[in-house]
This record gives structure tokens, C-alpha cells and sequence, in this order.
């Protein structure tokens, strides 16, 4: 790191003193200018600056300044409000790269954004300023008056601008406690909820449900609309379980085809099939001593099926290409949004499997049916993503709350993560309005009043797979994954309501 510097040792504790300088700020603008005034000195820089994104990671603005000896003070009207126009400094940002250029003069980048001078700048070097995440935050700006290699410089003075953004966040941590009302719903999440945000009476059965199999080794089926967390249930039961040391495998069966899927969980033998040019342990074998949830299992094709039951009644797997079995130690979840009973009347599902997973149900209960959970889940995603935006905590206004409560969330908990997280992003300010989030609230069209509860669903049913088929032109693979459906039973679907393919172009049977 000093191999290049003027006199190494003394520009080691020099850096050193500064580092411990730095340590000893009481509030973020003295910590700037300490590190401005440091690195001037540190790189004999006449100019130093230091730009910073705001806290949407938005707008780049210079923070403070240092010329010739003296720090710069901030002229708002004279400023530009955005420097994310500057080629420089944004190729910095964004590569995430050392820009140093030794005769500024002679290139043909644009230095209109520093400070006129009557004789030209003439070598400048921009450090990308990084948080401890990794996550580039600002640049540090050197520039001199004398052609020189500044690059000598780069490294050092690159651990001192991501001790110094730590520092940063430390301070406006500690300037910004958290609302009085944001600190009181940290108490859903207490132990013994495992993890899980809420306090609802469903719930709580939920979690009840959960401590009584936690220290079995049966078989649990996980059941709950879409987005309603059923993978953080299973992850509960794996890491509040026996099994918390093994590992925690997670297979979505509609992600892959049929034979793609076999191999992904059972493994294959060197020759097994064109391509397989050595061994490959499956996930069941990956899984070995820990848990392996199995996503979405009510898609897994019939013939895979037949060759789950055997695993969950043996304990043993055959990879493909195999002579001979060998034994498991997996504790298996299974998982689906789907209705495995009406799936096994339909002869989608195989019945002795179904009542093999069905040893032990959870079904988790949609986000409308918790009362009181939605304000204590919304503050949990408003928290975590100040945190991974690295912004202060943000406040809800009475409008904004009452806004979420009188939504019925149809996406459930999935859905609220993710319209909390667009509405911080939107927020510019400290408090969250009920302009920031973007809810459908269209009530779907009266139904005539002569039908029966069965023809009504079968209306709304129709109705919606019409439109996912107009929207795809027809196409049935496209509309079934949009609809979250195999193929299969898309088909099904489109012959007991007698849809036929000419009725999505534009004809209504």
C-alpha cells in the first residue's frame, strides 16, 4: 500500500493518526471535514472534495470541501443540487472504479463541476466511498495543480473513506432513535414465535402448530395461499428443530421439467445420460442429516411422485444411472398454494402420497384473516429497508396506516413487502403517506343476480382465464405460467368451463 508513496513511514502514521481522528468525530459534518482536510494532506492535493448519494440512492450532492487550506462553505444557490451528470464522478460511481487521470489539462474529459482557477487543474484522482456492505455511497475527489500520479494514493486513501462512511452511519444512527410507535410493534416478534412477525390469534394457532412437531421427524405439509410464507415456516421448524446444524435445501418442483427435476433431486451416475460426464449428488443427498422443502409440490409430475412416496417410505434414493440404493437422513417439507384434495379427485395428484405428506398439516392463514398483523409486518419492512438502503428510519402517518388496514392484500404478505419497500423508496421525506402506496381497490363486476354461489365462481373463473389467454395471444404455456398452473390443468380447466382457443382472439362462447 506504501510502496510508491513519498516517504512511506511517515505517511503510515500519518494515515494511522487520521484513522483515530476520524474515530473520535462527534457528528457527521466534522467527520467530513476531518476527512477532507486529512486526505489534503495525506496526498498534498489542493482540492478535495466529497460527493455523497442521498438516502434513495438517488442524487449525488457534494457534502464539504477543501481548497488551498481552508474549508469551503456551501453555497446552495451557486451549487448544482445533482452532480450525478458529471462523467467523471459518475463513472466512478457506477463501476465502482478508481478514475486517475495525470494531465487533466490535456484529456478530454469535462472538469467544469470544480472550482475555476486561473491556471488549469492539472491531475485529479476519484475513489469510489464504500459502506461496509460493500455498496459505493459517494466518491472521494483529490486534484492538484501539478502533473502527477495520484493513483499511488488510491488504495490507502480508499480504506480511509470506508472507515469513515462506517463512521457515518454509526453517527446518524445514533442521531435518529426510532419513533415511539415504531419501537412498540418490535413485540410481535418475540420468542417463541419463531421467527414469524405477528400476534394475531391465527397466528398463533400457527405457531402452536409448529412447537408441537418441532422435535418429531414426521413428515409436514405446509398450506396457505400464495405469498402467505410458507417458506419461512419450514425454515422455522429446520432452525428451531434438532436439525438446525444440517443443511436447509430449497427445490421449487415447478421451476425445472420432469426429467430435469428427477436428476436435480436424486443425483445421476457418470453416464447416466448424454452429457453426464461424472457423478453429481442430488439434493436429497445435499439435504443428508438437514431438511429439504419441496416448493410448489403439488406440480411435481406424476412419475416423480410414485419416486417421492418411495423415498418418504423407505428412506432411500436410486440416482439415475444407479445399479443399487443408498439410505438418507432427510427431514422433508413439502409445500403448495394449491388444493391437493381436489388435485387428487381430478387424478392430478397421487393419492397415496397425498396422505403420506399429509401426516402433518399447517396451513397458514391468508393476510386478511390476521388482524392486527399488517401494521407490525409494514413496520418490520419499512425498518428493514431503511437498513438496506441506508436511510434514516422512516415514520407512518395515520393516513398511510389506515390506508394499508382497508386493503383485503390478495398477494398477502408477499404483496405488503413489497408495496412497503416501493413506498420507502418513493419517500423523499421522514414520514410515509398514503400517496406511496399504490393499492388496487377495483372491486370485481357485479354478478347476476340469479346465479347460484358455483355458477358465479365459474363466471369469475372464465373471465379470468379468458383475459390471461388475450393477453398471450392464445398461448396456453404463457398463460399458465402467469396464472402459476401446469400446463395440464390449464387444459383441464379451459374443457370443464367449455373455453375453447378461438374464444381468447376475441370471441366470448
Amino acid at each position: 500500500m506504501f510502496t510508491h508513496v513519498p516517504q512511506p513511514l511517515a505517511y503510515a502514521e500519518s494515515l494511522l493518526g487520521t484513522f483515530t481522528e476520524l474515530a473520535a468525530a462527534g457528528d457527521d459534518q466534522r467527520l467530513l471535514q476531518a476527512l477532507v482536510q486529512a486526505v489534503a494532506g495525506l496526498s498534498g492535493c489542493a482540492l478535495v472534495q466529497a460527493y455523497l448519494l442521498d438516502s434513495t440512492h438517488t442524487r449525488l450532492g457534494l457534502e464539504v470541501a477543501w481548497l488551498d487550506g481552508r474549508l469551503l462553505a456551501r453555497d446552495c444557490s451557486s451549487l448544482p443540487a445533482d452532480y450525478n451528470g458529471e462523467q467523471l464522478l459518475q463513472f466512478a460511481l457506477c463501476q465502482n472504479r478508481v478514475v486517475s487521470i495525470a494531465e487533466l489539462a490535456n484529456s478530454v474529459f469535462d472538469t467544469s463541476f470544480l472550482p475555476p482557477q486561473a491556471a488549469p487543474w492539472q491531475s485529479l484522482l476519484a475513489v469510489p466511498l464504500v459502506n461496509a456492505r460493500q455498496q459505493v455511497v459517494g466518491v472521494l475527489l483529490c486534484v492538484a495543480r501539478e502533473r502527477g500520479e495520484l493513483a499511488v494514493f488510491a488504495d490507502s486513501l480508499g480504506r480511509l473513506g470506508t472507515f469513515a462512511m462506517a463512521q457515518l452511519q454509526l453517527l446518524r444512527r445514533l442521531r435518529q432513535p426510532l419513533p415511539q410507535a415504531q419501537a412498540s410493534v418490535a413485540a410481535p416478534a418475540v420468542v417463541g414465535s419463531y421467527g414469524l412477525i405477528g400476534d394475531s390469534p391465527a397466528m398463533r394457532q400457527t405457531c402452536q402448530m409448529i412447537s408441537k412437531v418441532l422435535h418429531s421427524p414426521y413428515t409436514v405439509l405446509v398450506l396457505g395461499e400464495t405469498g402467505t410464507g410458507k417458506e419461512l415456516v419450514a425454515r422455522a421448524i429446520h432452525d428451531y428443530g434438532p436439525r438446525r446444524s444440517g443443511p436447509f435445501v430449497v427445490q421449487n418442483c415447478a421451476a425445472f421439467p420432469e426429467n430435469l427435476l428427477e436428476s436435480e433431486l436424486f443425483g445421476y451416475r457418470k453416464g447416466a445420460f448424454t452429457g453426464a460426464d461424472r457423478d453429481r449428488p442430488g439434493l436429497f443427498d445435499a439435504a443428508h442429516g438437514g431438511t429439504l422443502l419441496l416448493d410448489e409440490i403439488g406440480d411435481m409430475p406424476l412419475a416423480l411422485q410414485a419416486k417421492l412416496l418411495r423415498v418418504l417410505q423407505e428412506g432411500e434414493i436410486r440416482p439415475l444411472g444407479a445399479n443399487g440404493t443408498h439410505k438418507i437422513d432427510v427431514r422433508i417439507v413439502a409445500a403448495t398454494h394449491r388444493d391437493l384434495a381436489q388435485m387428487v379427485s381430478e387424478g392430478l395428484f397421487r393419492e397415496d402420497l397425498y396422505y403420506r405428506l399429509k401426516q402433518f398439516p399447517i396451513e397458514l392463514p391468508p393476510l386478511r384473516q390476521r388482524d392486527g398483523d399488517v401494521l407490525a409486518l409494514a413496520r418490520h419492512f419499512a425498518d428493514k429497508a431503511c437498513a438496506f438502503l441506508q436511510r434514516s428510519p422512516v415514520a407512518w402517518s395515520g393516513g398511510a396506516l389506515d390506508h394499508l388496514e382497508g386493503y383485503a392484500f390478495p398477494g398477502n404478505v408477499r404483496e405488503l413487502k413489497g408495496l412497503v419497500e416501493r413506498a420507502v423508496v418513493l419517500c423523499e421525506g421522514s414520514e410515509l403517506e398514503a400517496a406511496h402506496f399504490a393499492l388496487n381497490s377495483s372491486e370485481p363486476p357485479p354478478c347476476d343476480g340469479e346465479l347460484n354461489l358455483r355458477e358465479r365462481l365459474e363466471q369469475v373463473e372464465r373471465n379470468l382465464l379468458l383475459d390471461c389467454l388475450r393477453k398471450h395471444d392464445g398461448n396456453q404455456t404463457l398463460a399458465a405460467r402467469e396464472l402459476g398452473l401446469p400446463r395440464r390443468t390449464l387444459l383441464y380447466r379451459l374443457g370443464r368451463l367449455n373455453i375453447q382457443i378461438g374464444d381468447s382472439t376475441g370471441r366470448l362462447a
